[in-house]
């Protein structure tokens, strides 16, 4: 019996030594999310993709969502690159001067209403044109989310260059207040979740880069009186998903491939459904708050178009020195989201 048990444990042991370490341990991966925990994307979205990864890596790979975020919004990827969190999500405007392509996404007049769609093309944009421009860390996914509108504090709608250059306007930091700016209005320009601060307080007559789901999020529907719906929409935002590097190398080649599976287009699409979701439910209580919806003057809407045109070339000539084919970039993006 003896000589059957150390016969049966040596195999064992030589059948384990055949099998990479990584194989066999559990990897436990902090996922940092900068929103309220209250936010879908913290409470649903994240968790569940958690769940897809524990499923495809049988229970190898576990997450937790620390309850507050470990850093605040522009420090993600830096508190990623630094081991604070092993995952998390960073809005790609807030980190231009290391990566350019997924910014792409952001041009304006370039994408749909459609949060999903353009998340996908995103992705099969990042894949043809930089999947390695994420140097310190591994990127799992890239997507857009519901594209930020115009909108009037006052009970007349904005429905034209002139009309918009003689308002004061909140806009976002970045090339929409770059653009009002350029067409004469005044701008106050602050973070999304600083809106609220100066919008209630009647500071500016407009408001513009929100999202239907944001002006509701921020509590800013009692002070919107109308919103100028485009053809194509202004603008967009993009953000980045990645993991820490050395992270990452402790998951085994199998399970990487199994996470990526249920990454990339797949998480992006995630995002970007639950962002249509949010507002279109936000949209149907414009109504109820009194929030009128009126459809952009067609001349009002090119005239707009050719004034932002500068900020795509800006982004096509900082393509060029990434190395960045910004231009086919560009063309293919608009391609998928046609298909």
């Amino acid at each position: 019996m003896k000589i059957r048990s150390y016969t049966l444990s040596a195999a064992l042991v030589a059948a384990l030594g055949t099998f990479p370490l990584q194989a066999l341990a559990n990897t436990r991966i902090l996922v940092n999310c900068f929103w309220p925990s209250s936010h879908f994307a913290c409470n649903e979205v994240l968790p569940a993709w958690l769940d897809e990864v524990e499923r495809v890596t049988e229970g190898r790979v576990r997450g937790i969502i620390p309850p507050k975020s470990v850093a605040p919004p522009p420090e993600q990827l830096a508190a990623v690159e630094k081991g604070l969190a092993d995952v998390a999500v960073q809005f790609n405007g807030l980190i231009q001067n290391r990566v350019t392509g997924p910014l792409v996404a952001m041009q304006p007049f370039t994408g749909t209403h459609d949060a999903e769609q353009m998340s996908k093309a995103l992705w099969a944009t990042n894949r043809e044109f930089f999947p390695d421009e994420f140097d310190t860390v591994h990127l799992l996914s890239q997507f857009v989310i519901s594209p930020g509108e115009l909108y009037s504090q006052t009970d007349a709608p904005i429905n034209s260059i002139d009309e918009l250059a003689g308002r004061k306007i909140w806009a976002l930091p970045g090339p929409l207040a770059a653009i009002t700016k350029n067409l004469g209005a005044g701008v106050v320009s602050s973070p999304a979740v600083k809106s609220n601060e100066i919008i209630s307080r009647g500071v500016v007559d407009g408001h513009l880069g929100l999202d239907p789901q944001a002006v509701q999020a921020f509590q800013l529907m009692p002070y919107t009186k109308s919103t100028t719906k485009f053809q194509t929409p202004v603008y967009s935002t993009s953000f980045s998903v990645f993991i820490n590097s050395d992270k990452w190398a402790e998951i085994s080649a199998e399970d990487q491939a199994a996470i990526m599976n249920v990454s990339g287009e797949v998480l992006g699409a995630a995002f970007g459904a639950r962002w249509n979701q949010a507002a279109s439910a936000a949209e149907e209580a414009y109504a109820e708050a009194g929030i009128e919806v009126v459809e952009a003057d067609p001349a009002f809407e090119q005239a707009l178009a050719e004034a932002s045109g500068f900020v795509t070339q800006g982004w096509l000539d900082a393509a060029g020195e990434a190395g960045i084919d910004g231009a086919a970039a560009l063309e293919f993006y608009k391609a998928q989201l046609s298909q």
